[in-house]
Parts: C-alpha cells; sequence; structure tokens
C-alpha cells in the first residue's frame, strides 16, 4: 500500500515537464545540489527549533529592550469571581446574545447591565498586552531582516535576480546553491513555527487571512522545492521578506509610543508594500511563471498548481493593500495612524476595551462630581455652623449688657 502510494504521489507529471524523467534528473552532475523532497523532513526539526530559539529571544532580549524604549501594559479591571458566568464563559461564549444574558441574570441574580459588563471585563482580561505584542513583532522583526539580508546577499550577483527568464533557462536540470539551499529550509522551518504557534500568537482582524497565507507560502515553498522552482521561490521570499522588515518594526514603534517615528515608518512601509506586492510581484514573478516560462517547456500539474498558490497569494496581497490603503486614507485626514487596520486584537474585543473605558471615564468623572458636591455640602454646613456661634455670642453679649 505505501509503494503503490508513494507511486502515486511521485509521478513524473506531477513534478516534472514532459519529456524529463526522475533518471534524467538523478543523472545532473556540477556543483550543487540537487533538490530532493526528502530535504524537506528537516524543516520540522528546524521549526520546533525556532519555537525554542523564540521562547528564549522573548525573554532575554525582547522584554528587556520593550522596557528600555518604554513599552507599557495598560491596567485592566479584572472581572469580579461568578462561578456561573465563568463557566459559561469558557463552555458556551464569550459574548452571549441577549436571550442568553436573560438566562443568566436569572440563575445568577445580576441585572443584564452587570452581565455584559463582566463579559467585557472578562474578554478584556484574555486580551494580550503591549509587552507581549512587542515580543512578537521583534521576534519576527529579527527573522525578516536577517532572511532578507541574507537572501539579498545571495541573490544579487545571480542572472536570475536582474534577467527574471533566466530563472528557467536549463529548467529543470538546475543545481541549487548552499546559500539558496539554506535560504529555502529557514524560511520554511519559519512558516511552520508561525504555523506551529498560531493558537498562542495575537489574534487579529485578519486572522483567518493569516493562517491561508502561512498555510499557501508553506505548500508554495515546499512545492516549488520539490518541482525545482527555487530560483523564482527565492525571488518570492525576497519581496515578501523586504516589506515585513518595515512592518514589524513600525508595529515595534506603535507598542512603544513613538508615534512620530512610527507613523513616518509606516508611510515607506505602505510605500514599499504597495510597489513590490502590487507592481513587481505581479509583473515581474507572476508573468515570468505564467508566460515566460512557456518558451523553455509544456504546461504541466506542477506548473498549474504552482500558478494557483501565487495567485492565492496575489489575492491576500490585493486585501491587505486595501486596508492599508484605508489608513492612508485616515492618516492623510487626521496627520496621524489611528489604528491599524489589521488589529492587534478581533474587533470585538476593541470595542470592549473602549467601553470599558468610557466607563471607567465615566465612573471618575462621577466621583469627581460627587467629591465636589460633598465638599460644597461640607464647606455650607461649616459655615451654618460659624454663623449659629457667632449669633449665639452676640445674643449672650447684649443679655449682659442688659443686665
Amino acid at each position: 500500500m505505501e509503494a503503490l502510494l508513494n507511486d502515486w504521489l511521485w509521478q513524473e507529471e506531477y513534478w516534472l515537464p514532459p519529456g524529463i524523467s526522475w533518471k534524467d534528473m538523478d543523472a545532473v552532475e556540477g556543483e550543487g545540489h540537487l533538490p530532493r523532497p526528502r530535504d524537506l523532513i528537516y524543516t520540522f526539526p528546524l521549526a520546533l527549533s525556532f519555537i525554542a530559539l523564540r521562547y528564549v529571544f522573548e525573554r532575554l532580549v525582547a522584554i528587556p529592550l520593550s522596557r528600555l524604549l518604554g513599552v507599557k501594559d495598560r491596567i485592566r479591571v479584572r472581572a469580579p469571581l461568578v462561578p456561573k458566568l465563568e463557566a459559561f464563559y469558557k463552555q458556551n461564549s464569550r459574548q452571549p446574545t441577549q436571550s442568553e444574558i436573560i438566562s443568566l441574570e436569572k440563575q445568577c441574580g445580576l441585572s443584564q447591565r452587570n452581565i455584559q459588563s463582566w463579559f467585557r471585563h472578562r474578554r478584556n482580561q484574555d486580551r494580550p498586552n503591549n509587552t507581549k505584542k512587542f515580543c512578537e513583532a521583534s521576534w519576527r522583526f529579527v527573522f525578516y531582516i536577517t532572511a532578507f539580508c541574507g537572501g539579498l546577499a545571495s541573490l544579487i550577483n545571480t542572472p536570475w535576480f536582474w534577467h527574471q527568464k533566466e530563472c528557467w533557462r536549463g529548467y529543470p536540470k538546475q543545481l541549487v546553491a548552499r546559500p539558496h539551499y539554506w535560504y529555502y529550509m529557514l524560511e520554511m522551518a519559519f512558516y511552520l513555527s508561525l504555523l506551529f504557534s498560531v493558537s498562542v500568537d495575537v489574534k487579529r482582524k485578519d486572522f483567518k487571512e493569516q493562517v491561508v497565507h502561512h498555510i499557501a507560502t508553506i505548500l508554495l515553498i515546499g512545492f516549488s522545492y520539490c518541482a525545482n522552482y527555487v530560483r523564482v521561490g527565492t525571488l518570492v521570499m525576497l519581496l515578501h521578506d523586504s516589506s515585513d522588515v518595515l512592518l514589524e518594526s513600525a508595529k515595534m514603534l506603535h507598542y512603544a509610543v513613538w508615534t512620530t517615528t512610527c507613523d513616518s515608518l509606516f508611510v515607506v512601509f505602505a510605500l514599499v508594500f504597495l510597489v513590490t506586492r502590487l507592481v513587481v510581484f505581479p509583473s515581474r514573478v507572476v508573468h515570468t511563471t505564467l508566460v515566460v516560462s512557456l518558451d523553455f517547456f509544456q504546461p504541466f500539474f506542477g506548473y498549474y498548481f504552482f500558478n494557483a498558490l501565487l495567485l492565492v497569494l496575489q489575492a491576500l496581497h490585493i486585501f491587505w493593500a486595501y486596508l492599508i490603503l484605508r489608513m492612508v486614507y485616515k492618516f492623510a485626514f487626521s496627520g496621524k495612524v489611528e489604528r491599524d487596520e489589521r488589529s492587534d486584537a478581533d474587533s470585538e474585543v476593541d470595542e470592549d476595551e473602549e467601553q470599558d473605558h468610557e466607563e471607567d471615564e465615566g465612573e471618575c468623572s462621577w466621583q469627581q462630581r460627587n467629591g465636589t458636591i460633598n465638599s460644597k455640602l461640607a464647606s455650607l454646613a461649616n459655615n451654618c455652623v460659624l454663623n449659629n456661634l457667632t449669633n449665639q455670642r452676640n445674643i449672650n453679649s447684649r443679655l449682659r449688657k442688659t443686665r
């Protein structure tokens, strides 16, 4: 059974252009490494190593750096312990409907307003603080800048970096240089580590799109390596790393409340993202894989599958470009970036925090008004007492005079 599955999975028509066999690939000789599917097995232990390295990095580097840059965590009011509400929160829903609130009102003996307020506080209690967000952004920043610099240094002297037609000359009998091999292994391992840790990372509004992006990226890197699309694959990774460096650095400055620097860096990021993802990527990379490659081989399954994954990435680029342009629009009219459209938490939690903030402000202002009223009443009472004492003294002095 295993042999049949193996034979079916590695059929030549899936991975190689017509007229090329696995024997032809084995016969390739020269300086470099011929991609083998079994090489991708090494990405799994590398991914686990990335997770362990991230744990150490966040505690030894990112947290002290966040304190140095002035990252502050907002103090949130903890929800009081109500066993029935806590059980409903964990087992049923984090945001109950109106009918469920009425049912909980009967069970707990609390008003609907108090129940709604409890759930808002409880959701905010689970929201990640700025230090956690800073640590995540700083880890990604370190990887992206290292990968971008290393990838650029290994590609800048290659012919296909300047002329994308060279990606297909001699395909698929192309040997992979050692730096490009490690570029592939480390990039795939990093995205595997992100996928493994997605449940504990900060959830954003585009959480589902991020998961789709990670899966599409892993499939794209893995399949392109097995089908020896390594040359064009390195260009795809380099383009993505170039803007991701700016995005993560802007997030770090945002959490540190370096507003002016963050806004300036955001403008640079928006320009780089729009140019690389909406201009360079489709005009250079997608065009060469869809059109130029056909000058060198006939279409096969790998051709269609690889281009389908590239088009999925391009659809995500358009979605994120829309969010970025919305931020640019707000920035142009308000003069500052009010909030990341790819919010650091879901919209439901953001609204909860705003409501809690308004409630806290209202409570504070009510307390201030009460304090003012109480002080005025105390002042009036003191005046009344003084007046009574003065009148009593006047009466006593008159009585003495008449006697």
